[in-house]
Order: C-alpha cells, then structure tokens, then sequence
C-alpha cells in the first residue's frame, strides 16, 4: 500500500468540557513581503533567534515567571496552537500520535556515506553510461532538491516550531528538522560524488524557471510564519497559520517532490544511478512521515478550531492545491521533455491529480479531480522495503548503537 493512501491515525479528540484558552495578543501582521530567494534567513537575526525560542502566548507557563506558583500540567489542557500549558514539559502525553510518529523516525536513521557511490561514479564518467535526457533529469533533480530542504528547515525552525505549543509535536519537529538536514546532506554528497558543477547545481532555484516557480510559490508562506513579530491567536493569523502548514505537508512535501522521487526511482529500477536511487529511496520514506505527522497536526489543529475552517478558507486551500498541480507538471515538462525510463510528461500529469486527490480527501476536501488512477503503482516498493534491506543489493546497512560506539 502506498504511505499516502494509507488511513492516518485519528487525531484525539480534546475533551468536550475542556475549554479554549484565551488567545494571546497576536501583532498586526500579515506575511511579510519577501525578496526571492535571498531574504530567508536574513534580517534582524538577533528578533528572529529570540523569536524562534519563545512560542506565542504564555506558552512557557510557570518555567518563564519563577515567581508564580508552580502548577502540574493537565493533559487535558494541552492545544496545538495557543496552548498555554508548559511547553517544556513533554508529558503527560496528550497527542500520542506524535510521540509514536517520533520514534518511527528515529528507527528509521541513515547517513548518506553508508551508501557506496562507486557505480554511479563509473556510470556518470561513462560518456555512453547514460542519454543526454538521463543527464538532465539528474541535473535538474538536484538542482530543486539541494535548497528544497533547506526551505523546509527553515520553515521548520524559523517559523513552524515557535508556534506549535504541544511539546510532543515539537518533539516532532526537532527530528524532522534534523532529517532535513540529512537530506540536504544527501544531496550534496551526490553532487560531489559525480563531479558536478557546484555552482551550477545550487544556484538553479535562481536560474532555471521551472524550479524557481516553486519555490516562489512557497517563499510566501515561509516568510509569514517566520515574521518575529507574527503571533497566532486571532481567526487571521491562525488561518496563516493552519494555510502553511498545509502547503508545506500537503503540497511541498507531498505534491512537489514527487516528480523528482518517481524519476530516480525509475532510474534505479533500470539498474542505472544505483546510490542516488537508494538515498531517494531513505528519503522518500523519511518525507511520506513528514507529510502523514503534518496531516495529523492540521487536522488535530481543525479539530480544535472548527472556526478556522471556513468555505472561503477551503476555496483558498483549493486554489493553492491546482496551483500547485500545475507548477510540479510545469517541472516535469522541463525534466522530461521527451519520453525516457518509460515514462513521459503527460504520464505526470494523471499522476499528480491521483497524488493531490489523497492529499485533498486527507485533510478533508473533497477530491479535486475525481477518478484519476496512479501511473507508478511500482511506487509503493520503494516505501514499503525496510531500511536494513538495500533494494538494489549492493550491500546490507548496519547501523552502530550507542553501546557499540569507540569514543577513542
């Protein structure tokens, strides 16, 4: 079964006789206007860091005034946003499903020097190894890739994690960021493996249209959860709030990469780009999490704030979905502008639709292109073997525990 057709876990329910708490004040901002691609990151650092350590309203509870009397944490009283229960203390667990999620992640860890690059070395340096369309399929995936995690990260760290007050989704959070960054890692390690143009690869979010349509379209939304000065706690900013985090677990991470993982999937299947496959493969599996985690969180986060959850808002999230739709074939068109693998642009096409129909009926949407079938069932292999089996045999991962360490 693929991981994106798979029922999520039920968000649990807050009690009926448990209240909302009183909202902070929230800032007078909207998303702040954002200078691609070189004002994330950048600004009044220090508004920022301080920022990203304090999560809106008094979410700290007694750890951020030592005078007030201290007072145990009710379960019951925790909220995804809003909350303001102690968001240092990370039990008693409220959304248990985020803790289950965490440990899932951490069993599956992996470091991109464990897979052997050799192959792909001989196979790239090979001037018949592989077509020219082959070469600009690589090329193009890394290109969008190798700052994709970097935008999520930032996302992540910069904006998502201030304002989420339930620690056990934190908790969350902290592991996907890492995992980013193993990607990111990842990425590079590919490029440096087969001698690419560094400056070539990195900088394609700027130069090459097809990527920077993207990340265009997700820069919005990162900058207005990333503002110092943004707070949740009015219906406006926590539709900001809730907007973003769809785009980034229904969209990004669960529309925009699936072009670039079914290619190099489809080129490990040919027995071509064996290691690349094989860390798309870890990092297919490590995304499908992220994306069922934040499917979980907005749905949880609607369930708390029915209001949030308006026609006019869905009309919104509608939009951002066919939006998205047609950036990620615009980016297929260009990978493969002729057929190769087997496969074909047009091929993307009913395959995204059937992608952004699970996402849509996943956090309660209706289908948005009814009856589209997957293309790529062969898909599904590539979530479901587990990480000690390498899929393309070329050897068997094994990863040290702590016991087993040298510290010499």
């Amino acid at each position: 079964m693929l991981v994106w057709e798979e029922d999520l876990k039920p968000a649990e329910k807050a009690p009926a006789n448990v209240a909302n708490p009183a909202p902070s004040p929230a800032a007078n901002a909207g998303p702040t206007a954002t200078v691609f691609p070189s004002s994330i990151g950048t600004g009044n650092a220090a508004a920022t860091a301080a920022a990203s350590l304090t999560p809106n309203a008094p979410a700290f509870g007694p750890a951020a005034t030592p005078a007030a009397p201290a007072r145990r944490v009710n379960a019951a009283d925790k909220r995804i946003i809003n909350g303001q229960t102690d968001v240092n203390q990370l039990v008693p667990f409220k959304y248990k499903w985020a803790w289950e999620k965490y440990l899932a992640t951490c069993a599956n860890h992996w470091m991109p020097q464990e897979v052997n690059m050799s192959r792909d070395i001989a196979l790239w340096k090979d001037p018949n190894g592989l077509s020219e369309d082959e070469r600009r399929i690589i090329k193009r995936n890394l290109g969008f890739f190798v700052t994709a995690d970097s935008l999520a990260a930032n996302n992540i760290v910069l904006g998502t994690y201030r304002h989420i007050t339930a620690p056990e989704c934190r908790q969350f959070l902290l592991r996907q960021a890492f995992e980013e960054a193993i990607h990111t890692h990842a990425y590079q390690y590919i490029v440096e493996s087969l001698g690419l143009d560094e400056s070539e690869i990195f900088n394609a979010y700027n130069e090459v249209k097809s990527i920077r349509d993207k990340d265009e379209f997700l820069i919005p939304f990162i900058g207005a959860i990333m503002d110092p000065h943004f707070n949740t706690g009015t219906p406006e900013n926590d539709q900001t709030l809730l907007k973003s985090l769809i785009v980034f677990a229904c969209l990004m991470e669960g529309l925009f990469f699936y072009v670039g993982f079914t290619q190099i999937l489809a080129m490990g299947r040919q027995n071509k780009m064996t290691g690349a496959a094989e860390q798309y493969q870890y990092i297919l599996r490590d995304e499908s999490m992220h994306c069922n985690f934040g499917i979980d969180l907005i749905n949880q986060l609607k369930l708390e704030n029915p209001h949030l959850w308006t026609p006019e808002f869905k009309a919104e999230i509608k939009a951002l979905f066919l939006k998205a739709v047609d950036l990620e074939y615009a980016y297929a068109e260009d990978t493969m502008p002729r057929g190769v693998l087997g496969m074909n642009a047009s091929m993307f096409k009913g395959y995204l639709r059937y992608i952004a129909n699970r996402r849509a009926t996943q956090i309660g949407l209706e289908e948005l292109f009814p009856g589209e079938e997957n293309p790529f069932p062969w898909m599904s292999e590539m979530i479901d073997l587990k990480k000690e089996r390498n899929f393309f045999e070329t050897r068997v991962i094994e990863y040290q525990s702590g016991g087993a360490l040298s510290w010499d």
